[in-house]
């Protein structure tokens, strides 16, 4: 009888196992499966290469430098697609583009720019007038007529921006018009003629209708430590813009860690890359690929890191792909 009693309760407490046992077994699938998912997510924004507000490879090699040059060769372009194509195919969000914004060269940097739109890339405009710093024998410009210049460059060719896209007026302007500011005395000029490019593009891309950011003005990062004080940072909305190169992943990602506290602002890498012979001496495909990864694991984790841009894709001693197109072992770094 005793038996009899038991058994139904046991029978009952068996099923009831079963039944909290597969309750379990359904809910942790249930949270591995979304565990799955998150780590899809995350590892796609990795792939993606979305750890900052923006991530661009620069071509200033070629779209500077052979700027007159392929002026009037229309095969040119196929060279210019197969750029794209290749620095879209890292993730990449922009592409600087460096050609001039002088009239003559207007025709050249819209092909690029329409380039980068078939491959859904936005742009960084990093050119700047050749009269600056006295490219293709310009003649040299002052900073009133500089600002004269990019007012009006602004509204003639309105519809070579998109929502997005980043415009530099003045690339490490300290390399032309009237002077590096270290070596003139000039700092306060030199303050005072960052903002006013800054107040004149942002009045500029309001009145154009376009969300462009045009804040990121360029400079070296010894320029940098002596013209971006705090109350400079403010008044260009808390962004600073290096173009810095040094011998080490970890000097570089200390350098912008201090920068960023002594002035309290936000910091974008406007260049950087590696090797530069007199700084990193030669590397090997891959050390160069080995430095690159180094640095980004130490910035990724940045609160104080805006955005990147590797300089350069061809061309250059840091370049990431040889003159055939070939990708070096560095593209894997970046991807």
């Amino acid at each position: 009888m005793r038996g009899n009693i038991f058994e139904p309760k046991k029978v009952y407490i068996s099923y009831k196992v079963l039944y909290l046992c597969g309750f379990g077994l359904i809910t942790l699938g249930i949270m591995l499966f979304g565990g799955l998912l998150y780590s899809k997510k995350i590892n796609s924004t990795i792939e993606k290469g979305n750890f900052w507000k923006f991530e661009s490879i620069d071509t200033m090699k070629y779209s500077r430098d052979l700027a007159r040059e392929k002026l009037s060769q229309p095969l040119f372009n196929l060279v210019i697609d197969r750029q794209m194509k290749d620095i879209a195919s890292t993730g990449a969000t922009h592409v600087a583009i460096a050609t001039p914004y002088d009239e003559e060269f207007f025709p050249m940097l819209k092909r690029w720019v329409d380039s980068a739109r078939k491959n859904h890339l936005k742009v960084w405009f990093r050119g700047n007038f050749s009269g600056w710093e006295g490219w293709f024998d310009y003649p040299k410009m002052t900073r009133d007529q500089h600002l004269v210049a990019t007012e009006a460059f602004l509204k003639n060719h309105k519809e070579i921006f998109r929502d997005g896209d980043i415009f530099t007026a003045c690339p490490e302007c300290e390399n032309g018009g009237p002077g590096n500011p270290i070596q003139t005395g000039d700092v306060k000029g030199h303050r005072n003629f960052l903002i006013e490019e800054y107040n004149i593009t942002k009045k500029g891309f309001a009145e154009i209708g376009k969300d462009v950011a045009s804040n990121y003005d360029s400079m070296n990062k010894d320029v940098a430590d002596r013209v971006m004080d705090s109350e400079t940072t403010t008044a260009l909305d808390g962004i600073i813009t290096i173009d810095h190169y040094v011998g080490t992943p970890e000097k570089l990602a200390s350098d912008i860690e201090s920068l960023a506290k002594k002035t309290g602002g936000k910091i974008v890498l406007g260049e950087f890359g590696a090797p530069i012979p007199d700084i990193n001496g030669e590397m090997s495909e891959e050390q160069q690929a080995a430095w690159i990864s180094k640095l980004g694991k130490l910035l990724v984790n940045s609160e104080n890191l805006e955005g990147i841009s590797y300089w350069v894709n061809m061309g250059g001693s840091t370049k990431l792909w040889n003159d055939d197109n070939r990708p070096r072992k560095a593209v894997s770094a970046i991807v």
